[in-house]
């Protein structure tokens, strides 16, 4: 049991004595070519020969502190002496970076200078087709307010035709009413006309058989007397 704290109290004590540096990232200095060796030493057999701005990700270092177990961007894993290691990138690394980031700028920088063109172009037609737009405006606007007096005369017209309708309807009504009123009256004419001719006619029978009664009838002279 005495054995088996001291064996864990010698790993936390070692774990302690080598921090790690786990997934940070550092390059090799642009200085110097370094070797990859397969342990923390000189004396260790090489894994690889790293060139100047090589990017690695350290794993942890030694417990003095000189040397950093890393990983290539291949996955070749190894130790690398610290005093060789960077945490930024060296500058035959930034310069193709910015080479690369100044050819993009200078790409969309062109891009853009293009669009702006194509808006300026677009702008301008925008322009003239506004300007005779305004002018289509104008006489629409003009041809409306002609349109909107004729039909204010055409409403006005409409009104006077539908009273005269009404009238002429009225007329028509009271025309009617006189004709057969006229009907009624010659109607009337003749009864009283038929009327008056029988009349007459009675009188006269009647002066016929009577008046000659109210007369005495004369006598004859005798040629005797």
């Amino acid at each position: 049991m005495i054995v088996l704290r001291s064996i864990t109290t010698a790993l936390f004590a070692l774990c302690i004595a080598l921090p790690a540096l786990a997934q940070e990232v550092r390059y090799i200095s642009d200085e110097v070519f370094v070797v990859l060796h397969t342990g923390p030493g000189k004396e260790y057999r090489w894994a690889a020969k790293l060139t100047p701005g090589t990017r690695l990700t350290v794993a942890r270092t030694s417990s003095d502190g000189k040397w950093a177990e890393v990983t290539t961007s291949r996955g070749t894993t190894g130790w690398v002496t610290t005093e060789f290691l960077t945490s930024t990138a060296p500058a035959q690394v930034r310069l193709p970076n910015a080479e690369a980031r100044a050819e993009q700028l200078a790409a969309r920088n062109a891009e853009l200078t293009a669009a702006m063109a194509a808006l300026e172009t677009e702008k301008t037609e925008l322009l003239t087709t506004a300007t005779s737009t305004g002018s289509e405006l104008d006489s629409v606007a003009k041809e409306l307010a002609d349109l909107k007096k004729i039909s204010g005369k055409a409403v006005q017209l409409d009104t006077d035709n539908r009273r005269l309708v009404q009238e002429a309807e009225k007329l028509r009504d009271d025309v009617g009413m006189l004709q057969a009123e006229n009907a009624r009256l010659q109607d009337k004419l003749q009864s009283e006309d038929f009327l008056n001719g029988a009349l007459a006619v009675l009188l006269g029978v009647i002066i016929t058989l009577v008046v000659p009664r109210l007369w005495p009838k004369r006598r004859k002279s005798s040629s005797w007397a």
